[in-house]
């Protein structure tokens, strides 16, 4: 075991990381035995370190997550307007199937003791650590606004989706004349991505239904001044042109103040609908303030150049304060570097220190068409869209083999509705 006495962050790092003066001891030399790594977050990053690490005999895995799912983020707005689950759902334990070294464990985690370097679950469960992982993901932020958290619907989870959708074909079956004004809150890649596909969903589903037809109106309400508004403007741009040319009508510098069942107000004016989606907001897990981690301003946490928020803990994803922080290819990014530093660490070797990997931004707004900022490069349509879905295919391949890759990514061309009508007509077509 070594001693350390401070952290020291490379000139071509220190720009991106913040260095966190610390005293103890890191996890280094690890004993002969199996090395037991425990991982908490079963989203992009986690399950990656998982993966990494179950390849190698060394370690023994336990993923801990709360549900016994992966969620592919990305196309949880497709499952929501009748997509198949499969395209953004897959079984954790379709993942791990082949590695036995890999322990399962569906819970929430609830407590860290870091003195006998143990996690324990809120069913009670305790894991001992020679190495911790924490990739939570984020939480939904409501920023106390009256009324969001009781009636508006979110797209965070396979179980959002499915009950937006299922709402959607209530509204349009059980109301008289139901009202068709649909409002999504949030002008970032899933408000966009909802907000290009929503209106045809709906207007698929009336026609299924052999109902009267009426005018479909989808608004999309984003407080800054511009759609995307991380992206540069000319991206901004053309996106807020092309959900315009969809009959999307834009909110920008809009403030929501309050909703109630049957109306959202934004600007202190009330605009009438029983379906407001929220994807406006989102803050970092409580468990890292609950369990005492340094926060940075943005509230992320903050980590040294190895991702390390103490010795021996790596905060990864979402939840670390790094450059990119927020998309799933840095997650990703992240669940690798950390796994190659423990092997490095198993084999006696140094740590690496993290370099940031600028991500390619791919953004769908509406069907068959995206935004791409690939470095210097804008690509704009169907092209764009050509390329989410290689994207997509890739994204599958980082944790399945290809052929189970294969089979999530051509789901993206079936249907799922519990509707029966619905299900029996897209039955027929197929």
């Amino acid at each position: 075991m070594r001693k350390v006495e401070q952290i020291v962050v490379s000139d071509d790092v220190t720009k991106y990381l913040q260095v966190i003066p610390i005293s103890g001891t890191i996890v280094g030399n690890m004993p002969k035995q199996k090395h037991q790594i425990v991982i908490v977050g079963g989203g992009f990053a986690g399950v990656k370190v998982a993966l990494e690490l179950a390849r190698d005999k060394r370690f023994h895995i336990t993923l801990i997550n709360d549900e016994p799912d992966f969620a592919y983020y990305g196309t949880l707005y497709k499952t929501a307007m009748g997509g198949s689950s499969e395209i953004s759902s897959i079984p954790l334990q379709e993942i791990f199937t082949e590695y036995p070294n890999v322990n399962l464990t569906y819970s929430k985690a609830k407590e860290l003791d870091r003195k006998s370097q143990t996690v324990t679950t809120k069913d009670g469960q305790k894991f001992t650590y020679s190495a911790l992982i924490l990739g939570l993901g984020v939480v939904t932020n409501y920023f106390n606004i009256p009324g969001i958290d009781k009636y508006a619907f979110g797209i965070k989870s396979l179980n959002d989706a499915e009950a937006l959708k299922d709402h959607l074909h209530r509204q349009l079956l059980e109301e008289k004349n139901p009202v068709l004004n649909y409002i999504v809150v949030g002008g970032g890649p899933t408000g966009v991505e909802l907000a290009g596909v929503l209106g045809d969903y709906v207007e698929s589903v009336r026609r299924r239904h052999g109902l009267p037809e009426r005018k479909v109106h989808v608004d999309l309400v984003e407080a800054a001044p511009r759609l995307v508004p991380r992206m540069p403007k000319d991206i901004s741009r053309a996106i807020a042109r092309q959900l315009r040319r969809q009959g999307v009508k834009l909110y920008l510098k809009t403030a929501v103040e309050s909703q109630t069942s049957d109306e959202l107000v934004i600007g202190s004016k009330p605009i009438r609908s029983h379906t407001v989606i929220w994807t406006a907001g989102m803050s970092n897990n409580p468990f890292f303030t609950e369990q005492g981690f340094q926060a940075s301003p943005n509230r992320k946490v903050r980590v040294d150049q190895f991702l390390q928020a103490e010795p021996g803990i790596y905060v990864v994803g979402d939840n670390a304060d790094t450059p990119y922080s927020g998309m799933a290819q840095t997650a990703l990014h992240d669940g690798v570097f950390v796994a190659q530093n423990l092997i490095r660490l198993a084999d006696g070797k140094d740590n690496k220190p993290y370099h940031a990997k600028k991500p390619i931004y791919v953004m769908p707004a509406g069907p068959n068409w995206a935004a791409v900022l690939w470095g210097p490069v804008r690509i704009y349509g169907r092209l764009g869209w050509i390329l989410r879905r290689a994207a997509d295919l890739i994204a599958y391949h980082d944790y399945e083999p290809w052929f189970r890759a294969t089979k999530h990514w051509l789901a993206e061309y079936e249907t799922e509705e519990s509707c029966p009508r619905c299900f029996a007509n897209t039955q027929t077509k197929s």
